[in-house]
C-alpha cells in the first residue's frame, strides 16, 4: 500500500465539510476527491473508483443512505469500503446504515486521530481485498491457459493413438489394399454413423477407434488367397471367412475397453441383418451395434475402392447398394443413418483420399516438425 497512492472519495453536501476532511487525511498521502452529493458520487465513482467513499448520512436528493445501498448493489463496486459519518446522538441512521451494508462509522464532529486511524485501517482492507482479487484473476488466467495447453495435448495425444491405429490396421491389409486410406474411411464412416443413430459421444468416439482394426485378422490369410485376382473358389472362401475368428483370437482377453471394442468389431462385421453372414450367422440385434455400423462402413468403402478383382464403383451406386441391402446386409437403421449423410460421406472419402497428406503428417505439421 506504501507504494500505491489510494484514493478517497469523501461525499457532503457542505463545501466547508469537504475542506476540512479534505486537510485531515492530508498526513495520510491520499489522493482525494469530492463529490457535493449521492448522484456526483456515483458519477465520480464510475469515472475513477475510490478505494473508499466516506459519505454523510443527510444530504439532498440522494442521501448517504441511499448512496450506500446503490454501491452495495452492485458488484462493480461492492468491494468498496464505505464508513458513513453521522450525528452523534442519531441511532436511527446508523441502525439503517448497517442494514444498508456500512463498513464503519464516524461521529460529529469528526476527530482527527480518529478519522486517520479508522481510514488507514479500511484502506488496509480494500488493499488486501484488491491483493486477493487480482491473485484470483492471475489464477484463473493460468488455469484457463493450463487447461487449453492441456486441451491442445490431449488432442494430440489422441490424434497420435489414432495414427497408432491407422498404421497398425493398415500393415493387417497392406497386401489386399491398394487405397491405403482404407482404414481411416472406414473408421470415420462408422463414428458418422454413429453420431447419427444417436449413440453417446464417447462410444462413437470409440467406434472411431476400434472400427480400423475391423480387418486385423487378414494378417493370417495366405497371399494365394487375398491377392487372388478371380473369384474364389469354396474352399478357398472359407478360409477367407476365417480372417473374422483370427481377429478376434488376436485382440481377444485385452484389458483395455478399446480392444475389447475392437474384438467385436473384427469378429461381427461380416454378420448379415438377416442372419446369412459368417462366422456364427447372427440375426438382427444379436450383433453388436458397433459391428453392424462397420460392416456398411467397410461394404461403401470397399465398393468405392480399387480391389485386385474389380475395379471401384461410382458412390452413388454404392449408396445404391446400401439401401438395396436394408433389412437383409445391413441393419435397416444403419443403412438409413449412412443413406442420410451422403454428403458428409463423400467429404470424408475426399478428405482420406491417398493423395492427401496422411493424419502423422499432419500432426507433424501441427507440431511444427518439419
Amino acid at each position: 500500500m506504501a507504494d500505491t497512492k489510494r484514493r478517497v472519495l469523501i461525499v457532503d453536501d457542505e463545501q466547508s465539510v469537504l475542506a476540512v476532511l479534505s486537510e485531515m487525511l492530508r498526513p495520510l498521502g491520499c489522493e482525494v476527491a469530492l463529490a457535493t452529493s449521492g448522484q456526483d458520487a456515483l458519477e465520480e465513482i464510475a469515472a475513477q473508483p475510490p478505494d473508499i467513499v466516506l459519505s454523510d448520512v443527510a444530504m439532498p436528493g440522494m442521501n448517504g443512505i441511499d448512496l450506500l445501498r446503490r454501491l452495495k448493489s452492485q458488484d462493480e463496486t461492492r468491494a468498496i469500503p464505505v464508513m458513513m459519518i453521522t450525528a452523534l446522538g442519531d441511532v436511527e441512521d446508523r441502525i439503517r446504515a448497517i442494514e444498508a451494508g456500512a463498513d464503519d462509522f464516524l461521529t460529529k464532529p469528526v476527530r482527527v486521530q480518529e478519522l486517520q486511524v479508522r481510514v488507514r485501517a479500511l484502506l488496509k482492507v480494500k488493499a488486501y481485498y484488491d491483493h486477493l482479487r487480482d491473485y484470483q484473476r492471475e489464477l484463473e488466467q493460468e488455469v484457463a491457459k493450463r487447461t487449453e495447453q492441456l486441451e491442445q495435448m490431449v488432442g494430440i495425444l489422441r490424434d497420435a493413438s489414432l495414427e497408432t491405429v491407422y498404421r497398425l490396421s493398415r500393415a493387417a491389409e497392406y497386401r489386399d489394399e491398394d487405397t491405403g486410406s482404407h482404414v481411416q474411411r472406414v473408421g470415420r464412416y462408422s463414428e458418422l454413423v454413429a453420431r447419427t443413430m444417436g449413440l453417446n459421444d464417447g462410444m462413437a468416439e470409440s467406434i472411431l477407434y476400434a472400427a480400423p482394426m475391423h480387418d486385423v485378422g487378414k494378417i493370417g490369410i495366405p497371399d494365394r488367397i487375398l491377392l487372388k485376382p478371380g473369384k474364389l473358389d469354396p474352399a478357398e472362401w472359407e478360409i477367407m471367412k476365417q480372417h473374422t475368428v483370427l481377429g478376434s483370437d488376436i485382440l481377444k482377453g485385452a484389458k483395455s475397453d478399446l480392444i475389447r471394442l475392437a474384438e467385436t468389431i473384427a469378429v461381427g462385421h461380416h454378420e448379415k441383418w438377416d442372419g446369412s453372414g459368417y462366422p456364427k450367422g447372427l440375426r438382427k440385434d444379436e450383433t453388436p451395434v458397433s459391428a453392424r455400423i462397420t460392416a456398411a462402413a467397410d461394404v461403401f468403402d470397399a465398393l468405392t475402392s480399387d480391389r485386385p478383382y474389380r475395379k471401384a464403383l461410382p458412390p452413388e451406386r454404392a449408396f445404391e447398394i446400401i439401401g438395396e441391402g436394408r433389412g437383409t446386409h445391413f441393419d435397416p437403421d444403419v443403412a438409413d443413418a449412412f443413406l442420410a449423410k451422403r454428403d458428409e460421406a463423400l467429404k470424408i472419402r475426399a478428405e482420406c483420399s491417398d493423395n492427401g497428406p496422411s493424419l502423422l503428417e499432419r500432426l507433424h505439421r501441427q507440431l511444427g516438425f518439419s
